[in-house]
Order: structure tokens, then C-alpha cells, then sequence
């Protein structure tokens, strides 16, 4: 960052109260989202208690030991610090993914690898997990210095979070991460060209973004994250500088060493280079060695990504379709007419296959109950209709693809263990499931049936090499047709004997032609009209080859006659490219991997009561009208939180001491906990009740999920036994006795939303319907409903929505206690908790502008976009006033807002804005005067 005039001690005083509410907590755990019939094994070594469900103990030792040798060569390139952390392998669920995080400190490891061989390399997953992820361990762990570290004594691991997040950028975290990876591995993605694509299309492109817009993205232009920004930059630092130029500039930036802009200050020091100059000089580094020269691409922001190509007949393909404005959907393009077929249901990658007018795909389906056990199930889509049926349930299918007449698929299984299948199976589902063995234990990616009776799939072997296999169907016994190379291989495609797929040729990414009869090997060289960098999933027609290429704008789709390709003799056995940083075979740590040593590791049970109470954080939070600082806690396995807190109510002006725990491990989740709350109050015969509460409460909470296809539905109901002891304060006019009731809080939340396309501001059409009833048990009579339901419709133009808000609050007649006020009462106006209350609201929310835009690498502003809002509410009272007279009145507003959705420091989002209300009845409780102005923070910053 560059330093602002002279704002260097005013700014950290103004933004570090509300940047404290911006620390990145990890919020890829699912609560209580393993179910309890899953017993828990720990391999524990000083640096890290691997644990993982029983049965998975040869991959909970291999990881052990891999973080074992790891830990002991290569911590000197970022520090010797070393703190215990956890690791939890998650086998349930269909995503490959993995984090570490801080509050509370902990890893998890998806354990299920991708199809993808060249977007995240081939490595045995639990390996490629193990060398990036505990580099983030070695990362916080020597990150806890100075500022950041005084945070945490503050705010605990959340402090320290916050710290790191302000001083170090994502981009270090992630970019040191992959060269680890690459570093001590004969792989990792800083040697696979897909991983640099982005910016080689940007490059090609003549898109020079500003650097701000590179760190913040955009709602309307093509912008990569922060991986390969990351790899580029902290690669070239090592080529340069040594293997211990990162160590002495993050430790001097988390310390906040010279104040502000720490990370920019503490790579001027140790490399003379303003931090201008140096990322230039790094990224000029990689341009250079790629030097891509393609087709120019006339559309100013992104168009479309158009994937997996598919030919109906020579003049008409069917693929898949995705824009900023509209959500992916299966287009069918014949001359230059393109017809949408049907939007696609949720899925974790845009694979297809076609057939006679079908199609099938991998559909993504969480669990009804458990958080981390979802599915991947396939869908058939008749392309003439556009009707889709799902035939297979609670599977996990994936790169499904038809035989030649389009009765059967084949598909990859791959199982909780990590076990890897082909299944065969009819179309429509029904029938017996042929599991083809696999006697090599390979891992397959992208098979294709190869006559009736074998199978090609591009396959990996348990070193993480890869070649493509021709597979017997009957005995699964596999013929290698190409030598096991580190190289990965992508998307094949089957026309007659020859095998077309996508691998690595240099620096680039290339198809590639084997004919299986003669094994003669081709590399196809890019045609004249070749728009993109690279060259991805093959399409055969019958004169026609069609593929993909990656574009500034969106993947693009290529076609060239067959007579117009170039063929030249191809060899796979060349080596990966190392994109010209050599400082990867340097030092002891390269290619640690292949030298890890095979120790037996004790096995031991891993309980699930360890460390329950794991407070880790204060943490502030708004979320209007509770202002509050909660001591928060939450076990490694994500079964059990607990929090201390003080909350201040600005509706009801009340004071509350709580401390509550939830428990998620079981079905339903069991919660309680205990309430002191001072100074509550309620408007009753023209003048207000003050009392003080203690509360006791337990109850049980059910969560289900039925999400599935084209919607996101919840369903969440439960109910609360409350103890209350009401003492009222001297002072009140009203001469009443202390009491003591006990009540019932039931509730059901229901939620159901189509999917959102990256620019909607809200889903096109969704509802939100909640009902809260409370009602005593003992202690005298008191009721109240409370029911509320937001509803979102498309709006006149494309990402615009609106959105109708209702709600009906009831309170029984002569009710002995008032319970708390959560009516959404009418903009602008000061509320108060009366006998009946109903409200209707009308909001049109639609974008203004994408600035795309910043100052300094403090703000950055992505999206401009108003709101215009009509809120109606009639509240009613018996015996309101001191007379015994009731109340009836109107409270109408009107207005509109202005919001800004930012980012903060390059990668902290907060969305807030601005926002006018016009009265149009009186502020009875309030101020007066008709004209309302507000400033609208986030509901809630964590």
C-alpha cells in the first residue's frame, strides 16, 4: 500500500474500531455436522493431533508424518514458532477443500479429490493437503508477534486474527502456501499452467487492472483471486532474495513494525524495492515467460464462461452457460441462434455429457441433518422438453458419461475411504450397479465407455503420477497407454480408436491425440482462430473438433474443421515446467515428500468430550437493536459452543448478563443457558414499568435441510422451557409484587431461495417465513405471536429485486409479563412493544453503479446500489393510556437508501449504507419531526 499524505495516525484511530469487527473468523466448519455414530481416532505428535473418523488410520498416520517431516525442514523459511493445532479429516462430504483458521484454532481436511487434475494437480489428496494447509499452522503460529500478538491477549485468537488479517494480505497466506506445495513436492500447482490462466488472460487481453481492483475483484469484469497473484509474488521473492525473505517481512509486518501499511514497509526494507516496484518486477517475471499471443477479445467486461462443448451434429452445440447476471444454465447454439434449454441444479463443477438428447450431470445435495455429509447425485435432462429427473440418490457420482447408444453410464464413485470406483449403471437408474474393480487402486477422472466392454479414463496411481488407462470392464485390470508422469491429464474424449484429452505441453496447456490401436501419440497445435489460453475439454463431431480456452471475458468456445488441424509426434515424458523459478530445487526441503519416512504412529481414541469449554475470543457485535462483547468457546469437533456475553438493548434500554451453551452432536441440537438482565422496561398506562430478570432456559432444536436440484430449502423448528424471576424496581409507579413464571418459546423458521447469479443483490425468488410463539406455563397469563415472512420477486431489469416484508405481532389480553420485542416496526420510526402489531413493507432494491474503485488499498468500493422502501405499520393497545383508554395509530415511512458493498484492505467485505426516511404519521415514542436520516452497518460484522 502506498502511504496517504499524512493520514498515518489518524486512520488507524478512526478504522481499527470497526476493522475489529472484521476479523476473519474460519467459517467453513458446519456446526454439529457429523453424525454420532461416528467414532474418533487421533494420531498425536507435537506439532499437530491429527484426528479422523475409525477405519481411516493409515491416512491419519500418513498425514501425521508427513506434517512430522515437514515441520522439522522447512519452518526456517517462515519461523521456528510451534503451537499444537488440530487437524479433523472430514470423510463425509463431495468437496475437496480444506482451511486452517484462528477462534477457534484448528484445520480440516475435504477429504474427497477433485475431478480436475489440472486445476488443483494429482497428488494423493491427503498429501496435497497436508504440505499447503499446515504451512498456514506454520504461518499463524509465527504470526502471533507484536501488534497482532497484544490483540490477542486483548481479543484472544479472534484478536490475533484481525491482526494478521490487517498486516499480512491473503494473498501471502495462500501464494506461500501453494510454493510450499510445489516446493517439496515434484508437483504442486506453481508448475501447472491451468493455475496461471487467469493471469495470462488478463495479459493477453490488455486488461491492466489497477492493482486494488486485481486484490478486490468485481461484479462485472473477470478479476482471478488471490492464489496466483499470491504464487507470483512470493515466488519471485524467493528467486530473488533467498528462502528467508518471507520469514523476515511477515514477522515484521504481523508486529506492525513502523505503524501503518506494515507489509509494504517491511518489503521495502529487506528487498530496497518500493512494493510498487516489486510486484511489477515479479509479475513482469511471469508475463515474460509465458509471452501468449491470442485472439483479442472485443467485449469491454466479462461475457460469458461457455463450457463442455457438445455436438448434436456439425452445426449445432449444446454446453453450459454462466454470467455475472444469470445462473448457469444448458444452451443449445446452432448457426449463430443460441436457445437456453434449462437453468442447472446446484452442482460443484459445470461437467456434462450429451447423448440423443440427453443429458447427465453430477447434481450437488447436502445431507437433511448432517453439515458435513452431502451428495453428489446424477441428473438426466431430456434437451427437447427441458424436464430433468434425478436418478440416483444419496450417491457420490461424479464425470458420469454414456455409452454409445445411450443405455448405460459410466461414472466415478468415490467412497468415504478415499476408495475410488467405476460404476456402471442404466440410464434410467433402475437396475444393478456393475462396480468395475480396481485391483491398482487407481483414481479415476473423466472415464469414457470404449466399446461394450472396456473403459478409458485418465487415471492417477497411489504416488500421485498419472496416465490414461484402458480398463476391462469385467476385471478392471488396467493397460497403460501412456508412462505414469506427474503431468496431469484432463477431459478425455473418445471418437473411434483415438483419445483426445487435455496435458501439458511447456508452459502450456495443449490436446492431445493417442490412437490406441497403433499407439501413435499427437500433440494438436492452436488453429488460427484459437481464442483463449489453453486448450480443455475436447467436443467431437463428425468433421468438426470443438474445445475451450480460457479468455479475459470468460472461457471461450473454439471449432476448426478436422482437416484443419495441426498434428506433430508428441512425447509425455518431458518434465513439469517450473516457470522459471529455480529457487524450487534448492535446499534440503525439495521434494520432501518423496522422502518422507513411513513411521507407525500410535492410534488412540479421540474423545468427544475433550476441550468442550475452548473459549478462544472476545468478540464485539452489532446487530441492531442488541449491542454486545461475548467470550466465546467452541470445541475442535464443532459439537459444542458455549458463550459468556453482555448484551445492551437500544429498544428496550435493558442491560443482560448471559452465559449459553448449544450442544449439536445429537438429533435434535440441546441448548441452555442463564440471563441477568437489569433495567428492562415497557410502556404500560402512559408511563414505563421497570423490572429487573433472571432467566433460566433449555430446549431442544431440530435443523433440516431438504435443499435439492434448483433450491436452497430450510426448515428449522424447536422450543425453550424458560424459568423467569421478575423483580421490579422500587421506583416504578406500578405497586406490584415480585413474581416468577415459566414459559415456552416454540419457533419455526422456514427458508427457500432459487439460485443467485453473481450480480443479484438478492436470490430472483425466495420466502423466509418465521413463527415464534411464547406462552406461560405458570405464574399467570401471558401470550405472544409473533409471525414474519419476507418474500423476493425479480424486479423490472436484470439483478434487480423486490421485496414484500410482513409481520403480525399478538400479545394476550392483560398479559402479567411482557416478553422481548423482535417486531420489525416501520422504518425511521422509535418502537415500542404494543398488543397487536402488523406491518407491511414493499423495498425495491436494483444496482446504481460498479465503480470498481479505491483509495489508498484501505477502501475499495465493488457496487453502488439503492433502495426504495414504503413501510406500513398499524399498532394497536387496550388500556394504554394512564386514563384506561386504548391506543390506535398508523406508522407509514417512505425513503430510500444508498449502499455501499466494500472491501476494506483489499480483502475485508462490509456492506453499509445511508439511509432516508420520511415519516408520514407522527414518532409518538420519538423525536420529533418527519425527516429521518440513518446509517445502516451490517446486521452483524461477524
Amino acid at each position: 500500500m502506498n502511504k496517504p499524505f499524512n493520514t498515518r495516525y489518524i486512520l488507524p484511530k478512526l478504522l481499527l474500531p470497526l476493522l475489529l469487527c472484521t476479523a476473519s473468523m474460519a467459517g467453513a466448519q458446519q456446526f454439529g455436522g457429523n453424525p454420532p455414530s461416528i467414532k474418533w481416532k487421533q494420531v498425536n505428535i507435537p506439532a499437530a493431533r491429527v484426528i479422523f473418523p475409525a477405519g481411516m488410520d493409515s491416512t491419519g498416520v500418513e498425514v501425521a508424518n508427513i506434517i512430522r517431516q515437514m515441520n522439522g525442514l522447512v519452518k526456517a523459511t517462515i519461523g521456528n514458532k510451534q503451537r499444537q493445532v488440530s487437524i479433523v479429516l472430514q470423510n463425509q462430504t463431495t468437496i475437496a477443500n480444506g482451511y486452517v483458521g484462528l477462534a477457534p484454532f484448528r484445520s480440516e481436511f475435504y477429504l474427497t479429490p477433485d475431478q480436475n487434475s489440472l486445476e488443483l494437480g494429482s497428488l494423493p489428496w491427503p498429501q496435497q493437503l497436508a504440505i499447503h494447509e499446515f504451512r498456514h499452522v506454520q504461518q499463524y503460529n509465527n504470526f502471533n508477534v507484536g501488534l497482532s500478538r497484544v490483540l490477542r491477549v486483548l481479543f484472544g485468537e479472534g484478536g490475533q486474527a484481525l491482526g494478521n488479517d490487517l498486516s499480512v494480505p491473503n494473498w501471502f497466506f495462500e501464494g506461500d502456501a501453494v510454493y510450499n506445495e510445489t516446493h517439496v513436492s515434484e508437483q504442486g500447482r506453481g508448475r501447472i499452467p491451468f493455475f496461471f490462466n487467469e493471469y495470462r488472460a488478463l495479459w493477453a487481453g490488455d486488461k491492466n487492472y489497477s492493482f486494488m481492483k486485481l486484490r478486490n475483484g468485481s461484479y462485472r469484469d473477470y478479476v482471478p483471486d488471490h492464489y496466483p497473484l499470491g504464487y507470483m509474488l512470493v515466488a519471485y521473492g524467493r528467486q530473488k532474495y533467498g528462502d528467508d525473505i518471507w520469514r523476515s517481512i511477515t514477522h515484521d509486518a504481523a508486529a506492525f513494525s513502523g505503524g501503518f501499511y506494515p507489509f509494504q514497509r517491511a518489503v521495502k526494507k529487506y528487498t530496497g524495492e518500493d512494493f510498487k516496484t516489486y510486484r511489477n518486477e515479479a509479475l513482469d517475471h511471469f508475463k515474460k515467460e509465458f509471452n501468449d499471443d491470442v485472439n483479442k477479445t472485443a467485449t469491454k467486461h466479462f461475457d460469458a464462461d461457455r463450457e463442455y462443448p457438445a455436438y448434436v451434429h456439425d452445426s449445432t452445440l449444446i454446453y453450459m452457460k454462466s454470467t455475472y447476471n444469470h445462473i448457469p444454465a444448458f444452451f443449445i447454439k446452432t448457426g449463430d441462434k443460441e436457445r437456453r434449454i434449462s437453468t442447472r441444479s446446484s452442482s460443484l463443477d459445470s461437467y456434462f455429457a450429451y447423448n440423443n438428447g440427453k443429458v447427465v450431470y453430477a447434481s450437488y445435495r447436502p445431507d437433511a441433518r448432517w453439515g458435513y455429509r452431502d451428495y453428489s447425485e446424477l441428473m438426466l435432462l431430456d434437451i427437447n422438453t427441458g424436464q430433468e429427473h434425478r436418478i440416483t440418490r444419496k450417491t457420490k457420482y461424479f464425470s458420469p458419461a454414456f455409452n454409445a447408444d445411450g443405455s448405460k453410464i459410466i461414472t466415478v464413485q468415490v467412497g468415504p475411504t478415499g476408495k475410488s470406483e467405476l460404476h456402471i449403471l442404466n440410464t434410467d437408474g433402475k437396475g444393478a450397479v456393475n462396480v468395475i474393480p480396481n485391483p491398482d487402486k487407481l483414481f479415476y477422472t473423466y472415464p469414457k465407455f470404449y466399446g461394450n466392454d472396456e473403459v478409458i479414463s485418465a487415471v492417477r496411481n497411489t504416488e500421485g503420477k498419472m496416465s490414461l488407462a484402458l480398463i476391462a470392464v469385467k476385471t478392471g485390470q488396467a493397460r497403460y497407454l501412456l508412462p505414469f508422469t506427474y503431468k496431469p491429464i484432463g477431459f478425455t474424449a473418445i471418437k473411434g480408436d483415438t483419445v483426445y484429452f487435455t496435458g501439458i505441453s511447456g508452459n502450456n496447456e495443449r490436446l492431445f491425440a493417442l490412437f490406441i490401436n497403433t499407439n501413435k501419440f499427437y500433440e494438436l497445435l492452436p488453429t488460427g482462430n484459437n481464442d483463449g489460453v489453453g486448450s480443455y475439454q475436447p467436443a467431437l463431431g463428425s468433421h468438426k473438433l470443438a474445445w475451450v480456452g480460457f479468455s479475459a471475458t470468460g472461457y471461450k468456445i473454439n471449432e476448426a474443421d478436422n482437416k484443419n488441424l495441426k498434428w506433430i509426434d508428441a512425447n509425455y515424458a518431458s518434465p513439469l515446467p517450473n516457470m522459471g523459478i529455480t529457487a524450487l530445487a534448492k535446499d534440503s526441503s525439495a521434494d520432501m515428500l518423496a522422502t518422507v519416512v513411513d513411521k507407525a504412529l500410535p492410534v488412540t481414541s479421540y474423545s468427544k468430550a475433550h476441550g468442550l469449554f475452548n473459549f478462544h475470543s472476545l468478540i464485539p457485535n452489532i446487530s441492531d437493536p442488541n449491542y454486545s462483547f461475548a467470550i466465546s468457546g467452541e470445541n475442535v469437533l464443532n459439537t459444542f459452543q458455549s458463550e459468556l456475553s453482555f448484551d445492551y438493548n437500544t429498544n428496550e434500554h435493558y442491560k443482560q448478563f448471559s452465559f449459553d451453551a448449544i450442544y449439536g452432536a445429537l438429533f435434535p441440537y440441546i441448548d441452555a443457558g442463564v440471563d441477568y438482565t437489569l433495567d428492562r422496561r415497557q410502556f404500560f398506562r402512559g408511563n414505563y414499568v421497570y423490572w429487573n430478570e433472571t432467566k433460566l432456559h433449555g430446549g431442544l432444536e431440530v435443523p433440516l435441510s431438504f435443499s435439492a436440484g434448483k433450491h436452497s430449502t430450510g426448515l428449522t423448528f424447536g422450543s425453550d422451557f424458560y424459568y423467569n424471576r421478575i423483580s421490579f424496581q422500587p421506583s416504578t409507579f406500578v405497586k406490584t409484587t415480585d413474581r416468577s413464571i415459566t414459559y415456552l418459546n416454540n419457533y419455526i423458521a422456514f427458508s427457500n431461495q432459487t439460485q443467485q447469479a453473481r450480480q443479484d443483490i438478492y436470490p430472483q425468488l425466495a420466502q423466509s417465513i418465521s413463527l415464534n410463539y411464547k406462552s406461560t406455563v405458570t405464574g399467570g397469563s401471558a401470550t405472544q405471536l409473533l409471525a414474519t415472512g419476507t418474500f423476493y420477486f425479480p424486479g423490472l431489469f436484470t439483478s434487480h429485486s423486490f421485496v414484500i416484508n410482513v409481520a403480525h405481532q399478538q400479545k394476550g389480553k392483560d398479559n402479567v409479563v411482557g416478553f422481548s420485542n423482535d417486531f420489525p416496526f416501520s422504518k425511521g420510526y422509535s418502537a415500542e412493544s404494543l398488543d397487536e402489531m402488523n406491518k407491511v413493507g414493499f423495498n425495491y432494491h436494483f444496482p446504481i453503479a460498479y465503480p470498481d474503485a479505491g483509495f489508498g488499498n484501505i477502501v475499495y468500493l465493488m457496487r453502488l446500489r439503492g433502495n426504495l422502501f414504503f413501510d406500513y405499520t398499524r399498532a394497536t393497545a387496550d388500556k394504554f393510556f394512564a386514563d384506561g383508554s386504548n391506543f390506535k395509530q398508523n406508522f407509514r415511512s417512505a425513503g430510500g437508501g444508498l449502499f455501499f458493498d466494500t472491501k476494506w484492505f483489499n480483502q475485508n467485505s462490509i456492506s453499509f449504507g445511508v439511509r432516508y426516511s420520511r415519516l408520514l404519521d407522527d414518532d409518538i415514542f420519538g423525536g420529533t419531526g418527519r425527516n429521518r436520516i440513518e446509517l445502516v452497518l451490517p446486521v452483524t460484522f461477524f
